[in-house]
């Protein structure tokens, strides 16, 4: 049966997976940010063991930021701890805009040891 109703449906829809894309993309920065999602243009990081490779991540907008924070938070989807071998390439179109691409390989990491302390070493801190 055809509704004659499905007009604002798709609108709030649209609104909804803005904010949710905004969200995801705001969540991404801040990981990165605060160090808790490293991204290297190495193909390893230093001190930390690589535990399993996920796979190929790209990012693709016609601003830096969110192409950038789009790749991150792609990586965070699948349960990636760090992006190794990171790149990036713009393409300048001739009307004057710019096109930007990144990509990197998502990785989880093997988590870190933590060292345990002795009695005097917790009595000198």
């Amino acid at each position: 049966m055809l509704s004659l109703f499905t007009g604002p449906e798709k609108k709030v829809k649209k609104q909804t997976d803005e904010i949710k894309r905004g969200q995801r993309l705001q969540n991404a920065k801040e990981m990165f940010f605060t160090g808790k999602f490293p991204v290297v243009t190495t193909p390893l990081i230093e001190g930390r063991r690589i535990r399993k490779v996920l796979g190929l991540v790209s990012g693709r907008s016609y601003d830096t930021e969110c192409a950038f924070y789009g790749l991150t938070a792609s990586a965070i989807d699948i349960g990636a701890d760090a992006i190794i071998g990171y790149q990036e390439n713009v393409a300048f179109h001739p009307d004057g805009s710019r096109y930007f691409s990144c990509y990197g390989t998502a990785v989880i990491l093997e988590r870190e040891k933590k060292e345990k302390l002795t009695p005097r070493q917790i009595a000198m801190q």
